[in-house]
This record gives C-alpha cells, sequence and structure tokens, in this order.
C-alpha cells in the first residue's frame, strides 16, 4: 500500500505528479494513503516522498486539472483521496467530468467552489496597517482564511500594491513582498500584526462618506461581510450607526433641491478651428473661453480650464468637467474632485503644488428632466480639445503626468491605451514621464462596495508611485 506524503496541505503538484505515476501503474484508490506531513504514516509501509515519485504519462480533461488545482487548497482531509479516485474513474469514464450529478464530480465541484469563494474574500477583507521598519513604508495584515489559499491569493495583492513593501499574516502561512520577490514564510499570531495606524481615520472617513443608505441591503451586507471578517476592518464599527440613519439620510437625498443647470441652446459649428494665438498659460486660457471647435460649448454653461501653479513638477489630467465643474467653473470640485482630494492627501501629494486640469473643457451631458447625464466625449471632441492640452503642458512643462481615466490617456499620448495593462509603471513620452490610472469617478460609480474600497486603495497606490517619482 503506497504511502504517499505531500510537501504540504497545498502541495497540489506533488499529488499530481504522484496520481498521475499511481494511476499509470494501475495501483487503485484503495490501495493509496495520502499525507501532508503530519499525518499518521500506514504501519506497515515506509512513507514515499511526492517528489520522488516518478511521473507517469496520463491524459485528462482540463476541466478535471483546473477544478482539482482549486479543490486540493480546501481543509477537507478527504480531498486528495476525493481527487485520485476521479482520476481512476476518468481512465476509463473518459466524460465523467460532463456529469454534473455524480457524487465525486459535485463533491469536488462544491469544494473548488468554496476556495474560490475564500480567495475572493481575502482578496476583499485584508487591511494593510502601517507598521515601522528603519526608512522603508512598510505595510502588515492580518487574516484568518478558511483553506489553505495564501499562496494562491497572495499573487493578486503582489499585482496591486507592486510598488509597496507589504507583509500578510495567517496562522499556517505568512507572505512577503519586498517590492521584487514574494516569499512564503511559517503561520504567525494575531499579536504580531498591528492593531492600528493613523489611517484607520481617513478610511473610515471614507467609507461613510461613500455610504450609499438609499442602496441599503442588510442581508446582501450580511452575506458579503461576514460577521467574522468584522474584528480586522476599520469601518465595521461604522456599519451600526450608518445602517441605524440611513433611512434619515436617504430622505434627505429625496428632499435635497436638485441641480438647476443651465440649458443652453446653439447652433452647429466646425469640427474643428485653429486655436487663436495666445501667450503664457494666461492667455491661452482667454482662447480657451471662446473656443467653439466642437459643439460642446453651445449647452455647457462655461469653458472650465486648468488651475495651479505654473512652475507645478505634476500635471493631474482627467476627463471632463462634470456637473458642479461646469456650474462652478473650475476642475475636479465635485464628488469626483473629492474623492481625488482625500486620494492625494494618504499619498502623501499637495494639490496646492499640482497643476490640474481636463482633456476635454466643457461638460458633455444629456437632459434628463432636470437633471444633467454624464456622457463620455468622442474621439473627435477629444481631437478639437486637445490643443489646449498640448498648450497646457507646454507651458507648466512638468516633468511627471497622472493620466486618469481612458479620455485622459487618449488626449495625453494621442491614442487609446489600455489602463489595466499600463498601470503601476512609469511610461515615457515626449520627454516626459506619465502615469496611467483610473479616474475618480469610476471609483464613485462601482455598485460593489468591496470593490470599492479595493480599487480605491489601488487608485491612492498610483498616486504614491507618482509621488516616489516625483522625490
Amino acid at each position: 500500500m503506497p504511502d504517499i506524503v505531500l510537501d504540504g496541505p497545498a502541495d497540489f503538484a506533488g499529488w499530481r505528479n504522484a496520481a498521475r505515476m499511481l494511476a499509470a501503474k494501475g495501483v487503485p484508490p484503495s490501495d493509496v494513503v495520502w499525507q501532508t506531513g503530519a499525518g499518521t504514516p500506514d504501519l506497515f509501509e515506509t512513507p514515499i516522498a511526492a517528489a520522488s515519485v516518478p511521473s507517469g504519462a496520463f491524459a485528462v480533461p482540463r476541466s478535471f486539472v483546473e477544478l482539482a488545482g482549486q479543490a486540493a487548497l480546501h481543509r477537507d482531509e478527504d480531498r486528495f483521496v476525493l481527487l485520485y479516485r476521479l482520476l481512476w474513474r476518468l481512465k476509463s469514464e473518459r466524460r465523467l467530468m460532463e456529469v454534473a450529478s455524480d457524487p465525486d464530480v459535485a463533491r469536488m465541484g462544491l469544494l473548488a467552489r468554496a476556495v474560490r469563494r475564500d480567495i475572493h474574500k481575502m482578496h476583499a477583507f485584508v487591511r494593510f496597517r502601517a507598521v515601522t521598519s528603519g526608512e522603508q513604508e512598510h505595510y502588515a495584515a492580518w487574516y484568518e482564511p478558511d483553506n489553505h489559499i495564501v499562496e494562491a491569493a497572495t499573487p493578486f495583492f503582489m499585482r496591486r500594491f507592486a510598488t509597496m513593501r507589504w507583509t500578510i499574516l495567517t496562522p499556517e502561512r505568512s507572505a512577503d513582498w519586498d517590492r521584487s520577490h514574494l516569499v512564503f514564510g511559517p503561520g504567525a499570531s494575531i499579536h504580531d500584526a498591528p492593531a492600528d495606524d493613523l489611517m484607520e481615520d481617513l478610511w473610515r472617513e471614507y467609507y461613510a462618506s461613500i455610504f450609499n443608505p438609499a442602496r441599503l441591503n442588510p442581508e446582501q451586507m450580511r452575506a458579503e461581510m461576514p460577521k467574522r471578517f468584522w474584528k480586522n476592518l476599520p469601518e465595521a464599527q461604522l456599519i451600526r450607526p450608518l445602517m441605524a440613519e440611513a433611512v434619515t439620510r436617504a430622505q434627505e437625498m429625496v428632499d435635497a433641491a436638485p441641480t438647476e443647470p443651465v440649458m443652453r441652446k446653439g447652433a452647429a459649428v466646425p469640427a474643428h478651428v485653429p486655436a487663436p494665438a495666445a501667450e503664457g498659460l494666461e492667455g491661452v486660457r482667454a482662447a480657451a473661453m471662446a473656443c467653439r471647435a466642437c459643439p460642446l460649448w453651445a449647452p455647457a454653461t462655461q469653458t472650465v480650464f486648468g488651475e495651479g501653479p505654473e512652475n507645478a513638477r505634476i500635471m493631474l489630467v482627467g476627463e471632463q468637467p462634470g456637473d458642479v465643474e461646469d456650474i462652478k467653473g473650475r476642475p475636479f470640485v465635485g464628488p469626483a474632485g473629492q474623492l481625488l482630494d482625500r486620494a492625494l492627501e494618504e499619498a502623501g501629494l499637495d494639490r496646492s503644488q499640482a497643476y490640474v486640469t481636463n482633456t476635454v473643457k466643457h461638460f458633455k451631458f444629456v437632459p434628463r428632466g432636470k437633471r444633467r447625464i454624464h456622457q463620455k466625449p468622442n474621439s473627435t471632441e477629444i481631437h478639437a480639445c486637445n490643443q489646449w492640452l498640448e498648450q497646457e503642458l507646454a507651458s507648466i512643462d512638468p516633468p511627471l503626468v497622472v493620466a486618469m481615466g481612458a479620455t485622459a490617456v487618449q488626449g495625453v499620448f494621442g491614442r487609446a491605451m489600455p489602463i489595466g495593462k499600463n498601470r503601476g509603471q512609469v511610461l515615457g513620452h515626449e520627454g516626459r514621464r506619465v502615469i496611467i490610472t483610473v479616474h475618480p469617478s469610476y471609483l464613485l460609480r462601482l455598485p460593489d462596495e468591496e470593490e470599492k474600497h479595493r480599487e480605491y486603495a489601488a487608485f491612492v497606490e498610483d498616486l504614491r508611485l507618482a509621488r516616489a517619482k516625483l522625490r
């Protein structure tokens, strides 16, 4: 009776090699004992390390390999027995994986689904806190997963927080990222993790500001944020008070007076008009106020030009003005601007030292009663307005530009570029360094609260990267 010892409870590769060899040699499931290094060996057999077992040629459906790799991370003590039994049956039942009602197939699916959900929860509920580590910024988090998922889940944080030095502690395994290598070590105690830091109050303020009382669903919140996670979430202490105030706050939103937009009608104009000659940033600003290069000027209240010091070392470029910006005539003063201000503060950047502008200078919208609904600028409008962004770049001449959103990326680079693929790095363009990130309004539109938290944290990390490059 072979006694196979795997290299830890998450050693799927070791199980796979040993299982293929055993199945190829015709060893039935009832004759194999699987251990993860901590079990009691068979009294009549010498344990065999999975790494020392030669693999054998044995083809199985890809669906089995994918689900088995996930199910192998479950805490179920019989998971490797189940997986080998399925592998053994696949030798003669080639279409077994298509039989969803089969007890073994159904059981593996349940284990795999539980592991995927556990990984999702880890991505959603890990909260980093600052710790002292010499002169370097170092962040640590404590998390208690249900299954053996640490090595499978942590590469997500490596990609998302690539420029941040962090450590994730769990009872079973720990992961450490030093900005270049991801290293796994033994488990830790909750007492080894920081309990609080100076950012907790800011995080709670942010959570309270994005809490939407009109969309309150306690049952859904409890399903997505189980109570056992609350002790590690700084925002958890706000949930009950916010829920208690939800009805009153929702009614206040209904009773609040709507924004009174300016609805002007204008005649159609040519698609592009050359920019008037102007010298200096103030001259460019004055010329932009009379821009008629595209039809957007007609219904808009006014041109919303950029603002900030002319010697700014960083320029923040957004998409277009919103409803509030169109009325006040200043960029990023509405909800997206407030979120940007908070993120800049968390990242250690001073907005007063940055030049803030938009790719398109007029608000594009569709009227819905008394409301004005934002519409994305098209390529023709971006091209028509790009003359002003180019003159702003030439006048300010910032060494670093942060392009926020797809429209800003198109305006800065002159072509569309994927945001996800280019985040977390510094790109060169026309002698300047450019960092690509999402637009703050994207964070406000996300329906899932946990996804909002993750995306906001990633946005702050992008701004921290900008701060690091300014040094």
